[in-house]
């Protein structure tokens, strides 16, 4: 395989609008980082927009641009596993395609990764423009909750924008599963791992594809695939409540004894409602997690790619990709004929 010295791997959805300028900066950024060895792998994650045929023109005039079509939406975590699959370069940079993170950053991370001997690079966000208070809060709030629940250390204010080496792409392209929470996947596979602080822009055009319901998705990806602190809540809160239950029965106990009736059924229906809750809060947990095994003994392929524009050099090996069909020759209605009857000749003067 003829590896470039780095790969530029975009996840897109419906981000028509983005495409030119993005194109335009990342080649800028890779150019003035490694020459022309360099590829660019954009994936096109089902947009419902005019992505694809933006991609397929760009791919046209650019000979470094490779171009993939999934087969459907799959979700930008596994979008994003397809072009890191796909990928071919000793150096992988990941970055979305609202250009919020500025391509214009790789040199000065390539810099950082030499200088720490670092296998991966990630961006640490100091600012966050254009976006409202309450993603920025219930960001904070989630990375630090994630933090002190998981056993694997995932850095705080991180997204998907770092720079990846090769080995540490080969290590992360060894995990397998399904419900994928790539930064935290990053962060497990270990080697030499070092921040880079930047402010994060708005958004170049169009809104965010990330909204509050894949937000709580990718959430509970991330803490039931790095830790089973769910789970032991329930034997937790099992020990809590049988304390809690012992001091009620004393309390009952007291009351009989000393003649004074327990009153009112307000009481009773909070315990009850409470206990109620917490047990169907562990079985959804529980659920969670079943629904994770599941969905892996199936052990389908993470992604199906229908298209590819451009000159692909990886191979997928973590997902399907389908042959582009061969063309179907279509021949004219007189050779149609012809063919027949050269045939039939063929067959009666066939010796038997």
């Amino acid at each position: 395989m003829n590896r470039p010295a780095l790969s530029v791997v975009v996840p897109c959805y419906n981000e028509a609008a983005c495409l030119d300028v993005l194109h335009a900066r990342i080649t800028g950024a890779a150019r003035a980082a490694v020459g022309d060895d360099y590829e660019i792998v954009m994936i096109n994650d089902g947009s419902r927009d005019d992505s694809w045929p933006a991609m397929q023109r760009l791919a046209a005039s650019d000979p470094r641009l490779v171009a993939i079509n999934l087969s459907r939406n799959h979700g930008h975590q596994l979008a994003l596993t397809a072009g890191l699959d796909l990928c071919a370069g000793a150096q992988i940079l990941i970055i979305d395609a609202d250009l919020q993170d500025p391509p214009e950053l790789l040199t000065e991370m390539r810099a950082t990764m030499a200088a720490q001997e670092a296998d991966v690079v990630y961006a640490v966000r100091r600012k966050r423009e254009g976006e409202t208070v309450f993603k920025k809060l219930t960001a904070a709030i989630f990375y630090r909750m994630l933090d002190r629940l998981t056993d694997t250390p995932i850095p705080l204010d991180t997204g998907d924008f770092r720079l990846m080496s090769r080995r540490a792409l080969d290590a992360f392209l060894s995990l397998p599963e399904q419900a994928r929470f790539i930064r935290g996947m990053v962060a497990w596979i270990g080697f030499r791992q070092v921040p880079f602080a930047y402010d994060r822009a708005e958004r170049h055009a169009g809104e965010t594809n990330y909204p509050l319901g894949k937000m709580i998705r990718l959430a509970f990806d991330a803490v039931t695939g790095f830790s089973t602190a769910p789970l032991r809540f329930a034997s937790h809160a099992g020990l809590a409540l049988t304390g809690v239950s012992l001091l009620l029965f004393v309390y009952i106990a007291i009351g009989w004894l000393s003649g004074s009736a327990v009153q009112g059924w307000t009481s009773t229906m909070l315990v009850t409602v409470f206990l109620g809750a917490v047990q169907m809060f562990v079985l959804g947990m529980i659920g969670e997690y079943l629904g994770r095994l599941y969905v892996e003994s199936k052990r389908r392929p993470l992604y199906l790619v229908a298209d590819i524009a451009g000159p692909v050099q990886g191979r997928a090996t973590l997902g399907y990709r389908a042959e582009t069909p061969a063309p179907v020759a279509v021949v004219p209605p007189g050779e149609v004929e012809q063919l027949v009857t050269a045939s039939a000749h063929h067959a009666a003067h066939e010796p038997r």
